[in-house]
């Protein structure tokens, strides 16, 4: 065990840090198991080692295994814990614990069994999670990762430290708060490339490959979990493919599923349960309509790629600048609010604020006489009244 420890305390000493101080403050840490889970690349092994970093501890209460990388010498994971609390462990880090087997019956186990052993659990796997959250539906407390913020993304790029801004105070305050990060940074000066290859962490190793460790990501999703963990059609696995690109080079239309169908040769139910499956892996976001009641067989009303780098890394062709905006929206807000389509604007979140999303020669057609609306608008630096620039959706979290 001293040697399975120091193993890990040489990974952890070792590794290169990214500040994503708000996880970290996130997480009760106090509770006794703690799921972190996230889409690929999104930085969740990152955040747990920053915590082992500042928490300090240098004696052995502590042990991080990651099990992405190790042939763990145990034959179960309560074997490990049950050795581990022996020696006087306290907490327990487990990274990547979807590739074990059984992993959710042996966490409840350990929960069961040590009640003075603090486990903390990630799974890059969301598909195997959500399968596997039955046995710990009452035991575990889950945190969803999402990648980088535009605002978070600033920091790392200029170094600079950007607050968190509440929705209610930007859509207010918004000229203010824009002036006083332009003190600071131009915004525009870094948004196209946030756009283009910003939301995954793993930019900072390298720009020129960062397309194409997405599209292995996307590919994995697509053949390993959809394939084997959800039972779908090995012969379908093309068509979602197609599907994705079909997405990923169109307008952000209404859904009409029953074209969809037709373009990808898929009944209207097997698509409807892929659209759900690529929802919860975080390859699409379904936006339904407000008000209305949804489930993995209710059609959304809008499709869209979770984030914008996707769409750079998914299709050949000249994405759509339409997406690219409604997509970084979605994908700022999403993590905290609930955004749903308006009737007769783009988007209402809470049922409180609607949203029409354009570029700067964005008319205010569409939401005239509408209470609490606000136009937002691509490629301008402030706005004006309920004229809010899109860059400024990107300091909610």
């Amino acid at each position: 065990m001293k040697n399975l420890f120091e193993t890990h305390n040489l990974i952890v000493s070792s590794a290169n840090f990214l500040f994503r101080r708000e996880i970290i403050d996130k997480i009760d840490w106090t509770e006794r198991l703690i799921g972190l889970i996230g889409s690929r690349g999104v930085g969740k092994t990152t955040a747990l080692i920053q915590y082992i970093n500042e928490s300090k501890i240098t004696d052995n209460t502590l042990l991080y295994v990651s099990l992405d990388n190790l042939a763990l010498p145990y034959t179960s994971l309560y074997e490990l814990a049950n050795d581990f609390q022996k020696q006087g462990g306290k907490r327990l880090i487990i990274d990547e614990v979807h590739k074990f087997p059984n992993w959710a019956k042996e966490l409840k186990n350990i929960y069961d069994m040590f009640p003075n052993l603090k486990v903390v659990f990630s799974g890059s796997s969301i598909l195997k999670i959500l399968t596997g959250n039955t046995d710990l539906s009452r035991r575990a407390v889950f945190y969803k990762m999402s990648g980088l913020s535009f605002r978070e993304f600033l920091q790392i790029k200029t170094g600079h430290t950007f607050n968190k801004i509440k929705l209610e105070d930007l859509v207010v305050n918004h000229v203010k708060l824009c002036n006083e990060i332009l003190s600071k940074v131009k915004p525009l000066a870094f948004f196209k490339e946030y756009l283009l290859c910003g939301y995954y962490p793993f930019f900072l190793q390298s720009t020129n490959t960062y397309h194409n460790k997405l599209q292995a990501i996307v590919s994995y999703i697509i053949e390993y979990e959809m394939y084997l963990l959800s039972k779908i059609d090995i012969r379908n696995t093309l068509k979602i493919r197609r599907l994705l690109q079909n997405i990923a080079g169109g307008l952000p239309y209404i859904t009409n599923i029953k074209k969809m169908a037709e373009s990808v040769e898929l009944d209207r139910v097997t698509l409807l349960s892929y659209i759900d499956l690529l929802d919860k892996t975080d390859l699409i976001t379904n936006v339904y309509q407000q008000g209305s009641f949804y489930s993995k067989l209710t059609k959304p009303s809008k499709i869209l790629l979770s984030n914008t780098n996707l769409y750079y890394a998914i299709t050949t062709n000249i994405v759509n600048i339409g997406s690219i905006r409604e997509s970084f929206f979605v994908s700022q807000l999403k993590p905290i609010y609930n955004i749903q389509t308006a009737k007769q604007a783009d988007f209402n979140v809470n049922d409180t604020y609607i949203f029409e999303v354009g570029g700067k020669n964005k008319t205010q057609a569409q939401i005239k006489n509408l209470k609490n609306a606000y136009l937002v608008q691509d490629n301008i630096e402030f706005g004006y009244k309920n004229e809010i620039p899109l860059w400024l959706f990107g300091f909610l979290y």
